[in-house]
Order: structure tokens, then sequence, then C-alpha cells
């Protein structure tokens, strides 16, 4: 089993699809990260070998904010927006939507 940034990666998944299961990642950055580490997109996560995700963890580390640290970004984002009374702020909670 694979686990990467936190998460475990489903092992019966394409590599490309089992990126996508850590916060911040879609398709095109998991490739961008497949490519750089030098790993074909069809190869499970259950046939990746150690150098290889060695090569995967370092691409991530290096140059993506995932999960916690991206999670608090937007979070402190949207305080932000609250504080200084923007009005994008209410789209991103659904005040606008709602009537509220």
């Amino acid at each position: 089993m694979a686990r990467i940034a936190g998460i475990d990666l489903p092992k019966n998944k394409r590599g490309e699809i089992g990126l996508t299961y850590i916060y911040g990642i879609g398709r095109s950055t998991a490739q961008r990260i497949l490519d750089k580490a030098g790993i074909d997109y069809d190869v499970k996560v259950q046939d990746w070998d150690d150098d290889q995700l060695s090569a995967i963890r370092t691409v991530i580390n290096d140059e993506i904010k995932v999960e916690g640290a991206l999670r608090s970004e937007v979070q402190l984002n949207i305080k932000r927006l609250m504080d200084i009374g923007c009005y994008r702020f209410r789209f991103c909670k659904g005040e606008l939507r709602s009537g509220k």
C-alpha cells in the first residue's frame, strides 16, 4: 500500500487516478507529477516500487501544496474575504444562493 502526504492511495487504481485521492491534486497535476518522476500513467499504485514512491513523494513535497497546508490556506483566504467585507466569500459559503 502506498501512503503519500498522509493518505493511503487505493492500490488497484492507475497511478494518475490514485494520486487524485490527495487533496489538491487533480488529473493534470497527477500527470505532471508522474512525468517528473518518470513513471507511466498506466502503472497501478500496487506496482510502484520504493524508488518510484520516493520520487513521487519528492516531487509532491518540493513543488505542490497539498492536504493540511492547502486546506489551511483556503480557510485563511475565506476568512480574509469575510473580514474585509468582500461579497465573494458569500459564494464560498453558499449564502447568496440560499437567500440569506
